[in-house]
């Protein structure tokens, strides 16, 4: 019984200081490692570099970087697109091709190195410049990746800068504000090519 309290008023106290870290710091933390590339949700582009191979058939595991046409080019089955499909969705494609081919085909398909999903952090940060990340990436994640602001920067004037179309697109990003868990709206995820401008 004893123990059952011990235990109760450690977790207690764990969860107490746990509460306490703002979602600043967890954002920083969280970001601050180097964002490993989501098989699932990631969409591929150019320059994305992948590996395919078929169990028991050696030939047909190949090394391929997604060419500027989106499509990459592999034995017996020729030209596949690849640029804005998920590499599951890659797989299945590309065992349904190869079916009149190899029987019961087994195919894996694994994202290698992720080039095509390049954000740009610049102005007052520790750390600008771009960065390649492997899954979608809020603003928040973004400046941490930068390193965090720097102390002559002015929070609550930072922008996001998109390419639509041809057509550039500002959107207001607030960092007190969304640390502290309002206008959460404005962390918005970020597109390949997103532009973070901290004055």
């Amino acid at each position: 019984m004893i123990g059952l309290l011990i235990v109760g008023i450690y977790l207690a106290v764990v969860g107490g200081c746990a509460a306490g870290i703002s979602p600043m710091t967890e954002a920083q933390a969280g970001a601050a490692q180097a964002v490993p590339p989501d098989q699932e949700r990631y969409l591929l582009g150019p320059e994305d570099a992948i590996e395919i191979s078929v169990w028991k058939e050696p030939e047909l595991t190949k090394q391929l970087v997604v060419r500027p046409d989106g499509k990459i080019t592999y034995p017996l089955i020729g030209e596949v697109q690849a640029a804005g499909i998920a590499v599951k969705d890659l797989q299945k494609e590309i065992s349904k091709r190869l079916e009149k081919y190899v029987t019961d085909a087994n195919v894996t398909v694994i994202l290698l190195k992720a080039q095509h999903y390049k954000i740009y952090v610049t102005g007052k940060v520790n750390k600008p410049g771009d960065f390649t990340v492997g899954r979608p990436t809020t603003v928040m994640h973004a400046i941490a990746m930068a390193g965090g602001l720097t102390p002559f920067a002015s929070p609550g004037s930072i922008v996001v800068l998109r390419n639509t179309g041809g057509k550039e697109e500002v959107y207001p990003f607030d960092y007190k504000a969304v640390a502290r868990g309002q206008f959460l709206e404005q962390n918005r995820t970020l597109l390949p090519g997103d532009v973070v401008v901290v004055p």
